[in-house]
């Protein structure tokens, strides 16, 4: 932890402040419009964090030889700017310190980018009435020379404030001292937490996924610097958009991103052809360009549905993940899988279609019901399953935190299934490697998407909790067929049932018939060459694909499990 020692004009040390480990060893950025107050809060802030403190504007000045408003006189706006990005580059490649800008620099995506990597950044956010009053006897500002001063500020808060707001912090500042400002800088720094994030790197294109809490609100500041166009339509269910949907849209405002929504009804059965083409009537309705983003705030359903949508509308719209359920954080939205559902089978018309980013804010999973939580919680441990022992003896310990709501046990689940999916990904993006890579991913699903065939995907069987059981049957046939000791079959069968997942075919508490089950995996889009292929298990974290499993094992396996014939 990083001390902070606060002198005050009446005594020395007065108290001691620790700040996240996460400002230590980085500079703290000071954005606003003239008058905001850069400077002063600036000098006060580095006093108090034991650094020094620079000027953007004065180390132009130091470098150039003259003042601001004569390099504006003598080479123009331009010139200024690129020599104030040099010098700001500099100063951020330097030691630790507290850094004023002047109130362009933030505007140039560079500075912006450089910004983001090198230091943490605070906007001093003032009114348009606090800022005449400052900048009223100042002469020496090149942007307000022989101008009115309350309409060029007001020209100038229109076009920045939304750039401005991509800044990591943001402190509201009006008439008080400064000291209070200060103060509020401090106690915002002090709760300032960075997102997690995962850089996706794949043969075609690489994205973020960016884990933390309170990203809808900050959605703008996040995806300004990756949406081509500052317009967004926002793909969303009844049910989510009800309850997140403003405030995704006020997180886009803040940065000027012009956004729309298109509602469509929750569930499964709204994952299907008829929901997509009506979809893609509407984007070509609001007049949709091909920079124009589409954004799918809700879980797996939504996600699928949406990134169809935006792959085959205009041949391709630049596409955003802002999962909202554990089960879409962990698996469908990041990997690009994309499709619907037919009466065939599930997710047999789609495309691979990479998002530009993925949020997922491990805030929504607070309104999410038990059930859901549980079942997103399948994809999670099924991680451990394919491919890392270790995080499966992580999630024996900490799984039933996860489930209830843990949210330090949710973010650091999330962050290690995404990291092992992006990595899997990344190694096999169209899942063309037959016999490993991402058909590892299928664990558990040939089994439960024939569940779900068999229930309708009417929401009596959750895609986690097929995938549970089908954890369950995956590891006993692997035991049948002598891949893994069945102590493996049971140990899995064991943490499956603690965290309230159904691990077996018993816990249904419905009857069905083997014949049927096998008929709906050999529609799976799995088969090939007429042949099921089966994900097994060599033992924990030991996964591998089958396509030499005999029928009539998995036949008597479904019978011992209690299936008709």
């Amino acid at each position: 932890m990083l001390t902070i020692r606060i002198m005050t004009r009446n005594s020395a040390l007065r108290e001691t402040i620790p700040l996240p480990d996460t400002i230590a060893g980085r500079s703290i950025v000071l954005v606003g419009l003239m008058g905001a107050g850069k400077t002063s809060i600036g000098r006060r802030l580095a006093a108090r964090l034991g650094l020094p403190f620079r000027d953007a504007d004065q180390e132009i000045e130091l470098a150039a030889g003259c003042t601001i408003p004569e390099l504006f006189a003598r080479y123009g706006e331009p010139a200024f700017r690129d020599g104030e990005r040099r010098v700001i580059r500099r100063l951020l490649a330097g030691d630790p310190m507290v850094l004023a800008y002047g109130g362009g620099a933030f505007m140039d995506a560079q500075t912006r980018q450089a910004t983001r990597d090198e230091a943490v950044s605070v906007w001093l956010r003032c009114t348009l009435p606090t800022l005449v009053r400052r900048v009223a006897s100042r002469d020496n500002r090149p942007l307000l020379a022989g101008k009115d001063h309350e309409e060029t500020l007001r020209q100038l808060m229109e076009r920045r404030y939304p750039v401005y707001a991509e800044a990591d912090v943001i402190v509201d500042c009006g008439d008080e001292p400064p000291d209070h400002t200060t103060n509020g800088v401090l106690n915002a720094l002090m709760e300032w937490r960075p997102a997690r994030r995962l850089h996706v790197v794949l043969p075609s294109t690489s994205y973020d996924v960016v884990i933390g809490d309170n990203l809808l609100a900050r959605a703008g500041a996040l995806l300004a610097p990756r949406l081509p166009q500052k317009r967004a339509v926002v793909i969303s269910d009844r049910t989510v958009a009800d309850l997140h949907l403003p405030t995704l849209m006020a997180g886009l405002e803040e940065t000027a991103v012009q956004a729309s929504s298109i509602i469509v009804p929750p569930g499964e059965a709204t994952k299907n052809l008829d929901t997509y083409l009506n979809v893609v009537d509407q984007l070509l309705e609001m007049r949709v360009e091909r920079r124009t983003a589409v954004i799918a705030l809700g879980g797996g359903v939504v996600g699928d549905l949406a990134g169809f949508s935006a792959a085959t509308t205009l041949r391709g719209l630049p596409f955003v993940q802002i999962p909202t359920t554990l089960l879409s954080q962990v698996d469908s939205s990041v990997g690009g899988k994309t499709g619907v559902n037919t009466r065939r089978g599930k997710n047999l018309v789609g495309a691979f279609y990479q998002p530009k980013m993925v949020l997922a804010d491990t805030g929504t999973l607070a309104t999410l019901p038990p059930r859901e939580l549980r079942a997103g919680y399948a994809e999670i441990v099924k991680a451990g399953l394919i491919g890392d022992a270790a995080f499966f003896a992580w999630c024996e310990r900490h799984g039933p935190g996860v489930v209830d709501g843990d949210r330090e046990a949710q973010a650091e689940a999330i962050k290690r299934a995404c990291a092992f999916k992006a990595a899997v990904v990344g190694d096999d993006e169209r899942e063309e490697k037959p016999n490993d890579g991402r058909a590892l991913l299928n664990l558990g699903h040939t089994f439960g998407h024939a569940l779900e065939a068999e229930y309708g995907y009417d929401g009596g069987l959750l895609h986690g909790e097929g995938v549970a059981v089908g954890l369950g049957l995956a590891y006993k046939l692997s035991a049948r067929l002598g891949h893994c000791p069945q102590a493996d079959a049971e140990r899995v069968i064991a943490h499956v049932s603690a965290v309230g997942l159904p691990a077996e075919l018993s816990m249904l508490n419905r009857r069905f018939s083997a014949a049927t089950l096998i008929g709906h995996m050999r529609r799976d889009k799995k088969v090939r060459d007429g042949a099921l292929h089966f994900v097994l298990a060599r033992g924990i974290g030991q996964a591998f694909t089958s396509a030499d499993v005999p029928p009539d094992a998995v036949m008597d396996l479904l019978r011992d499990e209690g299936c008709e014939a």
